[in-house]
């Protein structure tokens, strides 16, 4: 399996510790992924500073390849973290850094690095949406993070017709408020749609039934990067089971596959949750 994460990375910088850790939801796929055995890629755009060399050398690091992302002057993106209880919580950010003012704009021969890859994942911080027609024209599979933006109507009718897969952060609102965020969002043309609520787990909606699964309680030391750990291994498990039974499963084996796919995402965002920052790597600043 060949994926490529399309869009935002930063360094969050934990004000209570001085330490600095990569992330990004988009390169927390492509890091994820890896871990979890995917051949996988990273393209978005780098400042020139501290923070653009930490996240090039951990990818360098974890063999993460991203030979097609663009370096231009400036501040990378970086946000600022501390922690009350082991959840995060963000204190503001430079909104992206250079990629804010220097978004990818897809050319021939991206397309056609990216048509290498078996699915791309992107998010609503990467600056990516009006690139996403031109992945559609191309057939390619693709999931969005909207986070807690799926409360944007515009962003959602920009977005969901150009998407197979939908990652909602929910927490924050009741599970019937969820299926009903689920169903507006397939309403407005995305195919399967994942909203994730924290400790209280996760709902799926396909279009004609909701899938409920529970979370793997742990003690966490740090909640940052449990949602896209969640996308990764759900995403590859049930894109697994795609190639391998065809897009048409039967219906008692995709019922199985889906199941399978959700308690993958669970079990890794459990783990993720043991560790600081999205991924480790730590570093002064």
């Amino acid at each position: 399996m060949r994926v490529i994460g399309i869009g935002d990375n930063v360094c969050d910088k934990y004000e209570h510790l001085r330490l600095m850790f990569p992330g990004g939801q988009a390169a927390n796929f492509a890091v994820y992924a890896g871990m979890l055995g995917a051949e996988s890629a990273y393209m978005g755009v780098f400042g020139r500073d501290e923070v653009a060399e930490h996240v090039i050398a951990t990818l360098d690091e974890l063999q993460v390849e991203h030979s097609r992302c663009r370096q231009y002057e400036g501040e990378n993106g970086y946000a600022r973290v501390t922690l009350v209880d082991g959840d995060r919580v963000f204190l503001g950010s430079n909104k992206g850094g250079v990629l804010k003012e220097n978004p990818l704009n897809l050319d021939v021969e991206d397309l056609e690095y990216i048509k290498t890859f078996d699915h791309v994942h992107t998010t609503n911080n990467s600056y990516f949406d009006e690139q996403l027609p031109k992945l559609a024209e191309q057939g390619i599979s693709v999931s969005y993070d909207f986070s807690g933006q799926w409360i944007d109507e515009e962003r959602v009718k920009k977005v969901a017709p150009y998407i197979t897969y939908a990652f909602l952060s929910c927490g924050s609102v009741s599970r019937e408020d969820a299926e009903e965020i689920c169903k507006k969002m397939f309403r407005a043309g995305c195919p399967m749609v994942i909203a994730t609520r924290g400790s209280y787990g996760a709902v799926l909606f396909d279009g004609t039934q909701f899938y409920e699964q529970p979370p793997h309680l742990v003690e966490a030391v740090d909640t940052l990067g449990a949602g896209d750990s969640f996308a990764t291994a759900f995403l590859l498990s049930f894109l697994e089971s795609r190639k391998k039974y065809g897009i048409q499963m039967k219906e008692s084996i995709y019922e199985k596959e889906i199941r399978k796919a959700l308690e993958a995402g669970a079990e890794f965002s459990s783990k993720t949750c043991m560790v600081q920052g999205a991924f480790g790597h730590g570093k002064s600043f």
